[in-house]
């Protein structure tokens, strides 16, 4: 007897098993009388009672899902299916492919459980497949996973695969502008090539990869990846599939492949190994063809709580004191990619409670947090920073973000929200923290609307801290200390490490990054400088009267503690003037 699993989902268990045949009617309300007694799954009880096998409820489990039961006993993958996922998603899924239709792109695979329709739609979205799942024994598809996928391929393996495809290299010949759009389309949902871009995402998301480039140059097109602030190269694919690679990624990101004179901009929300992974799509036409950048936001990866970004317990005890004024305003500057978005993405984590509103005006909007109004800033629609932030204002808002002071309009209102009673966060792209001061009063805003409203400022950097693995102790040369203007005796007695390179760290003697920080809260004296137009080398002195730690400092403390290395708080922080 077949039964329609559709016609099974959602029903109860008790009554699936019944019309599997599985179990008798009495024998169901038998296990059902025991339930009220002892609170436990009636599949376990039916079990227990010997009436039904663990493969019986599997089996009935699936139905219950919606989905058919299948035995893979001596089941053996047809040779067109199995190369349709590549080794890298089989594993990330848990899944196998176990039938193929080139027709329509059919594709049938066995999960482990009905509730696993993440797959699902991944794969449908990833790699553009008619997805029909079934469910079997875990143990029968691990065994068909370990047998057939456990050597994985690698970037490597595919594109020396689709190189020697004589497919593409026929079309090698021809000019990016002059291919057919049928037939860049017919390249973009071939397996090989979705099998490469499939296998350099999860290469890149398992690499904590914060950029992915596909980059069309006269010659070649080359495939490289941001980690820790460094720029690594993959191995590059012919040049020919540029088109069918950048096209592939536009119909992810459910962009216009037709249009290629024009920047375009777009999302793919996908879920890697149960993380939800975001990908912010940029597409920019060059000379050669189009560039692709993908911003990999990795939401399981982000620390958003103030105490894991790595401040200090001085600082971050200073921190929590200006984000709980109940007015000001609070600037977080640094250049791009200086983790300010974290920063203050973890301070309204920290706010974000029933009793405040929160709005939030972004460009774009990094990560959607539940309770906060966030508001995506669009030019196109006028809708700019400083319109969203008068908008904000009839809101009633408590908490307000401004992704960003860009121009004297919106720096004046953020003020006006900061004199009618509202906390405002910002950030800048500036050196430090005292020269925030001044880059504000260079847009045009008044020095004694700064002095009633800023509360404080807080410049960071990133920096890459050692690799656990490969770290050793060794003595700094005279002019590396030099760098940091240290002498000899000045460090004696302290401590250097650096990374040798290994596997773990690509050779680079790095493995993350760590924050520095330099917090200045405005003193009355130092509100009375601004008004008086002092310089940023006069306020700077202040603040570290008044106990600012700078930049450099806190990096040079971070190399005491063997966190980081003297080249990389050369590198990321600026000398001090006095």
């Amino acid at each position: 007897m077949t039964i329609d699993p559709a016609e099974m989902k959602g029903r109860k268990l008790g009554r699936i098993l019944t019309k599997l045949g599985k179990v008798t009617r009495e024998r169901v309300h038998e296990a059902l009388a025991i339930q009220k007694t002892r609170k436990v799954p009636i599949g376990q009880l039916l079990t227990e009672l010997g009436y039904c096998t663990k493969k019986d409820i599997d089996e009935a489990l699936a139905y219950q899902g919606g989905l058919a039961y299948m035995d893979l006993t001596n089941f053996e993958i047809p040779a067109e299916a199995k190369t349709t996922i590549p080794a890298e998603s089989v594993q990330a899924y848990q899944v196998v492919p176990i039938a193929f239709s080139p027709t329509g792109k059919r594709l049938k695979i066995a999960m482990k459980s009905p509730d696993n329709f993440r797959a699902v739609d991944d794969l449908r979205l990833l790699m553009g497949f008619n997805v029909e799942a079934v469910v079997a024994d875990a143990v029968q598809v691990d065994a068909l996973i370990k047998k057939h996928y456990s050597q994985q391929e690698s970037v490597k393996d595919v594109v020396s695969e689709l190189a020697s495809d004589d497919k593409f290299a026929a079309l090698g010949s021809r000019g990016g502008e002059s291919i057919d759009l049928d037939v860049v389309m017919e390249m973009a949902e071939d397996n090989k090539v979705i099998k490469l871009l499939n296998l350099v995402l999860l290469q890149a998301i398992k690499d904590k990869a914060s950029d992915i480039h596909f980059e069309p140059f006269e010659d070649e097109f080359k495939m490289r990846y941001r980690i820790d602030g460094v720029l690594y190269e993959m191995v590059p694919p012919p040049k020919h599939l540029g088109p069918a690679i950048t096209s592939r990624i536009k119909v992810m990101a459910k962009l216009d492949i037709a249009e290629r004179r024009l920047p375009q901009d777009g999302r793919i929300e996908l879920t890697v190994g149960k993380a939800p992974v975001d990908l912010r799509i940029s597409v920019l036409p060059t000379m050669y063809g189009e560039s692709v950048v993908m911003r990999v936001l990795d939401r399981s990866n982000v620390q958003l709580a103030l105490d894991r970004i790595g401040m200090r317990p001085d600082d971050l005890e200073g921190f929590r004191q200006l984000i709980r004024k109940p007015n000001g305003i609070v600037v977080v500057t640094g250049p791009t990619g200086s983790g300010k978005t974290t920063t203050l993405y973890a301070a309204l984590a920290e706010l974000n409670d029933i009793e405040t509103k929160i709005l939030t005006a972004e460009d774009p909007v990094e990560y959607d947090i539940d309770g906060l109004c966030q508001v995506q800033v669009n030019a196109e629609v006028e809708l700019t920073f400083a319109r969203a932030l008068r908008s904000f204002l009839r809101q009633d808002p408590d908490i307000i973000l401004v992704g960003e002071i860009r121009d004297l309009e919106t720096a004046e209102i953020a003020v006006q929200a900061s004199l009618t009673g509202h906390l405002v966060l910002t950030t800048l792209h500036t050196n430090d923290a005292p020269s925030s001061v001044i880059r504000l009063v260079d847009l045009g805003l008044e020095p004694f609307l700064l002095t009633a409203t800023m509360e404080g400022v807080v410049a960071q950097r990133l920096t890459r801290t050692i690799c656990p693995r490969c770290k050793e102790r060794y003595t700094p040369k005279e002019e590396e200390l030099m760098e940091l203007a240290l002498t000899p005796e000045a460090v004696a007695g302290k401590q250097f490490f650096r990374g040798k390179g290994c596997d773990n760290c690509f050779g680079s003697g790095y493995r993350g990054r760590m924050a520095l920080f330099e917090i200045m809260t405005l003193t009355e004296e130092m509100r009375d400088m601004i008004m008086k137009k002092a310089s940023t080398n006069i306020l700077r002195n202040m603040a570290r009267r008044a106990g600012m730690r700078t930049l450099r400092e806190c990096g040079l403390l971070a190399i005491y503690e063997g966190q980081t290395t003297l080249d990389e708080v050369v590198r990321e922080t600026i000398a001090e003037e006095d």
